[in-house]
């Protein structure tokens, strides 16, 4: 049976620019330089600025001999009382080494999880991919994203996406030493307001379906078998981890795993829902991810559709306007994967060959479509 969306909500906040898609993912990620960025845009009635810094600087080192790190630093907003985010902007210090940076909310139930995560790992912050959670009950919020010279996001309309008092911001950086080294310090400037009475608040709705992924032609090992792959999988992220797919393949795809590049899952609207924007997230195996409502039917939409899939430029894409769900319409995330790309990008060819099925690590994948909503 399929899940209804409601059971998928998450409470996350979540906003950026229209994202832009460049062609396949080079073998190599280079390094750049940056201007400055375009000045922030008026403070509207209500709302002001709050502006967070790592504590201290961080000096990345790529693992591994690569040139390349995921460092999720933990910056603490001081908020005492609930608020509503309706901008952000990701500031970075050392421009040459900061490739892009991923601006997640840390909910307060899930505060003493991050300090701990902060704390056990030497230096500031601690090595993370895809995403910056570290409670799984109480997931981490995907507030914004910033590419070089990316300018303030601020939301149009009367809406704003909740913080609670003690909640956490992580900045997930990722450094590209090839350009420069050093330390960093950047940091993050949030727009925030009480709100009033008609604001509508925003949350997130995630989109799951399964990875099915086996070895491409020409490789073979162990990791090359499903069943391997997913105790390898539950290994190294818990046994929650490791059964994900396994719920994915039951709930999308009637309980048969059925192995290829491309996998979808229908999902049901269980209540009215408006949505303002959407975004795809994968991997770096990802080609293309589509989200449609009513696929194949007289009221079929699309609500995102990126063909050629960057994993350095993922963005949410606000919609032209607003689109309204009700119960009945059914929402449809489709992803294609490429198990060749393995081949050509740094962070991968050199690890075994694997049957990728979902998973947080970097040899792992992804089908998740996020749609920006209010429930009505």
């Amino acid at each position: 049976m399929k899940r209804p969306l409601w059971i998928l909500l998450v409470s996350v906040l979540a906003i950026a620019a229209c994202s832009s898609t460049p062609s396949e993912p080079a073998p190599t990620h280079a390094g750049h330089g940056g201007g400055s960025p375009a000045p922030p845009q008026p403070l509207r009635a209500g709302e002001r600025f709050v502006d967070l810094a790592m504590p201290q600087a961080y000096t990345p080192s790529a693992p591994n001999g690569g040139t390349d790190e995921y460092r999720c630093l933990l910056v603490d907003p001081k908020l005492s009382k609930p608020e509503f985010l309706t901008g952000t902007q990701f500031e970075p210090q050392n421009v040459p080494i900061v490739h892009h940076a991923i601006v997640f909310a840390v909910p307060p139930e899930a505060a003493a999880a991050a300090h701990r995560a902060d704390a056990d790992s030497p230096g500031e912050g601690w090595t993370c991919f895809g995403d910056g959670s570290v409670d799984d009950t109480h997931p981490s919020a995907w507030v914004g994203t910033w590419t070089p010279n990316g300018p303030e996001t601020v939301l149009q309309q009367d809406v704003g996406f909740p913080l609670g008092a003690g909640s956490l911001i992580v900045l997930q950086i990722h450094y590209n030493m090839l350009a420069g080294g050093g330390s960093d310090q950047s940091g993050v400037r949030l727009r925030l307001t009480d709100g009033t009475a008609a604001t509508k608040p925003l949350q997130t709705l995630p989109l799951e379906a399964p990875t099915e992924l086996p070895c491409a032609s020409g490789e073979s090992g162990p990791l090359c078998d499903r069943d391997a792959a997913i105790a390898d999988v539950a290994a190294r992220f818990g046994p929650g981890v490791g059964r994900a797919e396994q719920r994915l393949v039951s709930d999308c795809s009637g309980g048969t795993p059925v192995p290829g590049n491309t996998q979808h899952c229908d999902i049901p609207v269980p209540q009215p829902i408006t949505v303002y924007a959407a975004m795809g997230h994968m991997h770096l195996l990802g080609r293309s991810i589509k989200v449609e409502v009513n696929p194949g039917t007289a009221k079929a939409q699309t609500l995102l559709d990126v063909q050629q899939f960057n994993f350095d430029d993922q963005k949410f894409q606000p919609l032209p306007t607003p689109v309204q769900l009700q119960p009945g319409d059914t929402v449809r995330v489709t992803c294609t994967h490429d198990a060749t790309l393995r081949r050509l990008l740094p962070q991968l060819r050199e690890l075994p060959p694997r049957y990728v099925v979902w998973g947080d690590g970097t040899s792992d994948e992804m089908c998740l479509g996020l749609l920006i909503a209010n429930l009505s």
